[in-house]
């Protein structure tokens, strides 16, 4: 008479009890007891994303899976066909040894992945706007590699806590990020570093296989002591740590209520990628070509493109060309851009709609007055970007009207970070019911120029 299976599991499970209680080796997982050759054999019936995942079951069966034979043949079944395709190198290994070390054809073949999969996102990032000098499919490409990004607050206890995203948006030049919510946050002046990362999904159809690419690290103490108030509502304050960082603080307390970066879409595929998890990307340095005809090379044939938006929509998209600064009026050591003159009032734009900064914590939301995010772009006369800069501002009254055309209040926006200065004057029409840009003036550091296109200015 047949047994009842699941009576039979139970008498093993009671025969192979030792007398402490433990279970024996003859009641592990079946896998185990197996000989390497059959599990081997096993394995070589696997697909490449199959088999990385079985690495990931026990030391035993990470050393099997990473058998050299078995992602040799996974190798030449996928890449051997293309007899163009140079494999990459993979470092610290010898293409040309006849006996390559452990796991070596495993990291040949995930290398030649990210290899292939680069190889198309650059041919995409290739195809670059007329208007903004950048790449078009910036968002495209960053959404099908499966880029994300990740905040990491340290503490000064030395707690670690990884803020996962909690909103983002894609504006036409840059790429806001939001993070709110967690114990991490309740008090900012036990925070002792942020760190942003870049985190990609290598193409192999498995959730573990990430690569982390190191974006920034700030050093929060002397950031809060210095950071600037650029705004604040009924429930949360402002503060700009540094260009492109904002802090938002619940008004009259020290808990943080969410982080905001802004980020420029120059190179932003690369900086989210093709860093290291303890170095960030460095973007090689490429001059223009040397001219040494030209009397005022490297004072002429600017292009600026200027963004304003908010977390929710875009304020202003404009683009100015062929701007130029005469040597005689280089002073403060910067060279000024004049795109927008008071005086031309043909050249003044409007702003579509308020500008405001809507933010957003779990259930509750808000919008803090006369803040907004600004992205800028300034390309030289060969079309390539020279400065980029993305980061919320702040409008400040200004004392007395500069244009004599708009009888209502005037604003200022004076944005600085090092090597260049963007200055923004609007005039509120109160027959437009709208903000107007009547002045936009950008200053670049001489010491910039001549360092780009190795003139002494």
């Amino acid at each position: 008479m047949a047994t009842h299976p699941k009576v039979v599991a139970s008498r093993s499970r009671q025969v192979y009890k030792k007398s402490d209680g433990s279970l024996s080796a003859f009641s592990l997982n079946f896998l185990e007891r197996l000989p390497c050759e059959i599990v081997t054999k096993v394995l070589s019936y696997l697909d490449a994303p199959a088999l990385f995942s079985m690495s990931y079951v026990n030391k035993r069966t990470h050393q099997l899976a990473s058998d050299n034979a078995l992602w040799k043949n996974l190798y030449v079944a996928q890449f051997g066909k293309n007899k163009r395709q140079k494999p990459p190198p993979v470092a610290g290994l010898n293409m040309e040894v006849k006996d390559p070390a452990a796991g070596y054809w495993k990291r040949l073949f995930l290398t030649t992945v990210e290899h292939r999969d680069t190889k198309t996102w650059k041919q995409l990032l290739g195809h670059v706007s007329c208007l903004t000098g950048l790449p078009s499919r910036t968002e495209q490409v960053l959404r099908n590699s499966h880029v994300t990004w990740e905040l990491t607050v340290t503490s000064k206890s030395g707690q670690v806590c990884a803020l996962e995203l909690s909103r983002s948006q894609f504006c036409k030049t840059s790429l806001t990020l939001c993070w709110s919510g967690g114990l991490c946050l309740s008090n900012y002046g036990e925070i002792s570093t942020l760190q942003l990362d870049g985190v990609r999904r290598i193409e192999l159809n498995h959730p573990g296989l990430k690569k982390r690419s190191l974006m920034a690290k700030l050093n929060m103490q002397p950031l809060t002591k210095c950071a600037q108030v650029i705004g604040q509502d009924r429930l949360v304050q402002l503060k700009l740590l540094q260009p492109g960082v904002i802090m938002g603080l619940w008004t009259g307390q020290s808990s943080v209520a969410f982080f905001m970066f802004t980020l420029h879409f120059h190179k932003l595929m690369e900086r989210s990628t093709h860093g290291s998890a303890v170095c960030p990307y460095t973007e090689p340095i490429i001059k223009p070509p040397f001219d040494d005809v030209d009397p005022d090379y490297g004072l002429h044939g600017y292009q600026v493109h200027i963004v304003l938006h908010n977390t929710t929509c875009q304020l202003l998209s404009e683009s100015f060309s062929q701007l130029f600064c005469p040597k005689d009026q280089i002073s403060d050591g910067f060279i000024h851009l004049t795109a927008i003159s008071r005086t031309n009032l043909a050249q003044h734009t409007p702003v579509l709609g308020s500008i405001t900064l809507p933010w957003q914590c779990e259930a509750l939301q808000g919008s803090v007055e006369n803040c907004c995010v600004m992205s800028f772009t300034l390309l030289d006369e060969f079309r390539k970007p020279f400065k980029c800069v993305c980061s919320p501002v702040s409008m400040q009254l200004e004392k007395s009207s500069v244009c004599l055309d708009y009888s209502d209040e005037h604003f200022l926006i004076h944005h600085k970070e090092p090597g260049v200065q963007v200055k923004m004057q609007l005039a509120w029409s109160k027959e437009q019911e709208k903000f107007v840009l009547i002045s936009l003036v950008v200053c670049v550091s001489v010491h910039e120029v001549n360092k780009h296109f190795s003139r002494d200015y």
